[in-house]
């Protein structure tokens, strides 16, 4: 993962400067990880490893976002404020964690309020620091080629990451993409409820995608414009895109054209 250095006003690595990882906070980050994942249940190792990046780093929050067609699926999350944080970005379908999505590259932001991030993501600024964010880091999961979701890391004053705390959120993002990968997805891992791991995160996909349909059959539209028509409304009314979701399949909330 390269990090470009116009991203990075907290004074992580730039290009070309060699990461040795073998300092002796990294060692320390290292065996935290080992020792917060021991014994835990594959299905709760990508929602650990989020409190673990709060304990170790200068952060916050932090959640965990799948790659998905249409918008990002929230995955888990260190705390309530965390998930809400990725669902706005969800929501708006703008902000650093989709630049990360698109680019496969991290994105460290130091501080949201000054330029160029107030211009580049402005809706997204507006309503971050709304909601008591002023720095987000967010680091892609998977390789530069495939890009399956994003560890963002939130805080609420501003700050940057040094390089040794980079290199540890790095670290964290590794071990988060092996978790995710080794995670079973079918019937072969049950939770002893009778459900396979991700079925309410499908469940969830599954919703925002049925209302998307159903918007569509509405308004005689396709299915970016219903997705938009989706997010605007739960925009201009201060919710979630699955909020908003869940009335439309409930037949709470109706899309008229007009």
């Amino acid at each position: 993962m390269a990090l470009r250095s116009g991203d990075d006003p907290g004074g992580g690595p730039g290009p070309g400067r060699a990461r040795d990882p073998g300092g002796p906070g990294y060692q320390q980050a290292a065996e935290a990880i080992a020792e917060g994942v021991r014994g835990v249940p594959p299905g709760e190792v990508p929602g650990r490893l989020c409190a673990v990046a709060v304990e170790l780093l200068p952060v916050d929050g932090a959640s965990v976002s799948l790659r998905s067609d249409g918008m990002p699926v929230q995955l888990c999350a260190s705390s309530p404020h965390a998930a809400h944080l990725a669902q706005l970005q969800a929501t708006l379908g703008d902000g650093p964690c989709r630049q990360a999505l698109e680019t496969g590259a991290p994105v460290l932001v130091a501080d949201l309020a000054v330029p160029p991030y107030t211009d580049r993501w402005p809706v997204f600024v507006q309503q971050a620091l709304a909601a008591g964010v002023r720095a987000v880091h967010v680091l892609p999961l998977g390789s530069e080629a495939v890009c399956v979701g994003t560890l963002d890391l939130y805080r609420a004053t501003p700050g940057g990451l040094g390089e040794e705390q980079v290199r540890i959120a790095l670290l964290v993002a590794g071990v988060m993409t092996v978790a995710l990968m080794a995670l079973p997805h079918g019937e072969e891992y049950d939770l002893g409820s009778g459900e396979p791991w991700l079925s309410g995160l499908a469940a969830e996909h599954d919703t925002i995608y049925q209302a998307v349909g159903m918007i569509m059959a509405q308004l005689g539209v396709g299915a970016d414009e219903a997705l938009a028509r989706l997010r605007g409304d739960a925009f201009a009314y201060g919710r979630t895109a699955l909020d908003v979701a869940r009335d439309v399949v409930a037949h709470r909330r109706r899309f008229d054209a007009y």
